[in-house]
């Protein structure tokens, strides 16, 4: 800890926020309490995560602001995140690639979009939707019945310079703006028809359908029959707008439903908007995990940032878990909404599968945000170039390969190696190794055997120009310091050069040759989720191998063996007799009257079957 330690006495045992900065004057993590003495002497204590380790390494000096009450402080950490963005505390992401439906409702004649990118002020938003043409679809229905304007205000000026309105004022899909005296239309008219859209878009349908019915019942006693038939048209396109929502509850309620994804790096969290029982929009946010935090914190996290910039809050919020400030939480949300907010985690029923069809969405959201993230060439550039930087290589590694070691116990041990070149994965120069000389479980020894093979066969001349020769630029070991060691022992034996690193996944620590403490590169950089890519691949490929062997030693027949007998054979000699039991106590005529096989193959079958070593 290079803070000195304020006296106890000095820092009030009252709610409030907190900042550490560094020499620089720098804030680099901000955080809040319900009692700022006994959130403060916890940094002093013994057994601090890592992380919050790290944090408290790169901080010189600590200051706090008292806060009346816990809500005061909830807020008062949040408007200090926001204005100095600590490099340590949680910033979320917003996928700003999905496109939402917004009014402009900050405009004289709001107009009705698709918008995408960063949120402004003075637009209200709905969704988001997966597609752009669900937009379109849903405005064209929907502007039957409130024809507020989706053209742009260049189009709008030029109409009204005009005198004259487009098309859609003559087909009844706009009320007219750019000419109000000619439309008969004011100013709060047209709000009408924005509020109604608005509400209608919020859930609000069943007033909407209520008062189109009767608008065309009263049109139709008057025999007014073309209003009657436009108001049947406008009806029909209300309830298709409504079809286009996904009903999810047989309950008519209004609540938001939060899932995450993760991994040890990034958190990927995706939000389902339910009003009336039917989701009305989806969004995703990715987070850097830069915070010693668990589900219940991250959700507290997530819950402040995004609730703190929307207005519309529900009175149920389901979560996959709770955070430790939950009353807080609730109690702010309140404030918000002007009546009771819960977070729930629910068990059972149609909001627990809620709760994991939205988990599925977040965890689709996360892999799509890895292949972006990972297909980025830009990306991959910064990355090579930022690592190479890092190790203190004379260039990026254009070449990366990793090994993995995996194994249950003393049996089935395998090893990987994967390839990156240019930061994208090479799956035609994979290799697999089944680990032969390691006696019992001893990934050290596994580790060293594995290098010791691979490298051979760089000196190996009947190698040449093929892929296995080619000298890697980085090579990288899934593992900690002994692992490292393990294969820099196999490096040695070769004589040669190449640079060598281990990965210890628990807390993403580069192992360095000659290094005492490990490197930590900055969390979030494009140089550690390379890395992790890389990792993560080898672990992949190791595994599967693994399984692959475990499964065909389960499937193990003493058929296997038999000369003559492939996959059909044993599959109709298996279908007939049910067991290997049973056909070794069948008859060499019993065995030889199966289709397929003949007298020859049958007495072969029943011998390997009842010789004494071989049990029926």
């Amino acid at each position: 800890m290079t803070v000195p330690r304020p006296p106890a006495a000095e820092i009030p045992d009252a709610p409030g926020a907190y900042l550490f900065r560094d020499a620089e004057g720098r804030v680099v993590y901000v955080g809040k309490a319900r009692s700022l003495r006994k959130r403060l002497a916890s940094y002093w204590g013994s057994g601090l995560h890592p992380r919050t380790a790290a944090m408290t390494l790169a901080a010189t000096a600590v200051e706090w602001m008292r806060a009346s009450t816990e809500v005061d402080a909830l807020l008062l950490e949040y408007n200090l995140i926001r204005e100095h963005q600590p490099r340590f505390n949680v910033r979320f992401r917003d996928d700003k690639s999905y496109p939402s439906l917004a009014l402009t409702v900050g405009e004289r004649w709001p107009r009705a979009q698709v918008m995408r990118g960063a949120r402004r002020k003075g637009v209200r938003y709905f969704g988001p939707y997966a597609h752009a043409y669900a937009i379109r679809e849903t405005l064209d229905a929907l502007t039957r019945v409130f024809p507020v304007r989706t053209c742009s205000n260049a189009f709008l000026e030029q109409h009204a310079r005009a005198g004259r309105p487009c098309l859609r004022f003559d087909i009844g899909r706009c009320a007219g703006p750019c000419v109000p005296e000619r439309a008969a239309l004011s100013e709060e008219d047209y709000r009408r028809h924005v509020d109604g859209l608005a509400s209608f878009l919020s859930g609000n349908t069943v007033p909407v359908l209520a008062r189109l019915e009767r608008d065309m019942a009263d049109a139709a006693d008057r025999e007014d029959f073309e209003v009657a038939a436009r108001l049947r048209d406008a009806l029909a396109a209300a309830r298709r707008a409504m079809e286009s929502q996904e009903v999810v509850l047989a309950e008519e309620e209004d609540l938001d439903v939060i899932a995450l994804a993760e991994d040890d790096l990034e958190a990927a969290f995706q939000v389902s908007f339910v009003r009336r029982g039917r989701v009305l929009g989806r969004r995703g946010w990715v987070v850097d995990r830069v915070e010693d935090l668990d589900v219940g914190g991250l959700v507290g996290s997530f819950v402040r940032q995004v609730y703190m910039e929307r207005d519309e809050v529900p009175p149920r919020i389901l979560v996959p878990g709770l955070p430790e400030d939950r009353s807080v939480l609730e109690a702010w949300l309140a404030g918000r909404r002007g009546g009771k907010v819960s977070l729930a985690v629910p068990s059972r029923g149609p909001k627990r599968r809620l709760l994991e069809l939205v988990a599925e969405d977040a965890r689709e959201h996360f892999r799509a945000h890895k292949l972006r993230r990972a297909s980025d060439f830009a990306a991959r550039s910064r990355a090579l170039a930022d690592l190479g930087e890092q190790l203190g290589l004379a260039s990026a590694p254009l070449r990366i390969e990793c090994f993995d070691i995996s194994n249950l116990g003393a049996t089935d041990k395998v090893g990987s190696m994967v390839v990156f070149e240019d930061g994208l994965p090479k799956r035609a120069d994979y290799r697999r190794f089944e680990i032969k000389d390691v006696a019992g479980q001893d990934d050290f020894a596994s580790m060293e055997e594995m290098l010791s093979r691979r490298l051979a066969r760089l000196d190996d001349p009947e190698d040449r120009g093929r892929r296995f020769a080619y000298e890697p630029a980085l090579i990288v070991v899934d593992g900690g310091r002994g692992q490292l060691s393990a294969a820099l022992r196999a490096l040695a034996s070769t004589g040669r050069s190449i640079p060598m690193i281990g990965l210890a996944k628990r807390l993403e620590e580069v192992y360095l040759p000659d290094h005492a403490e490990p490197l930590r590169i900055p969390r979030g950089s494009d140089a550690l989720f390379l890395l992790q890519h890389v990792r993560d691949e080898a672990h992949r490929f190791a595994v599967s191998y693994h399984r692959a062997k475990r499964e065909r030693r389960a499937l193990a027949s003493p058929l296997d063996d038999v000369p003559g007998v492939g996959e059909a054979r044993k599959r109709a000699l298996l279908r007939r007799f049910g067991s290997v039991r049973r056909l070794a106590a069948a008859s060499i005529e019993e065995i030889a009257a199966t289709p397929g096989v003949g007298p020859e193959i049958a007495r072969a079958v029943h011998e390997a079957l009842t010789r004494p070593a071989v049990s029926a």
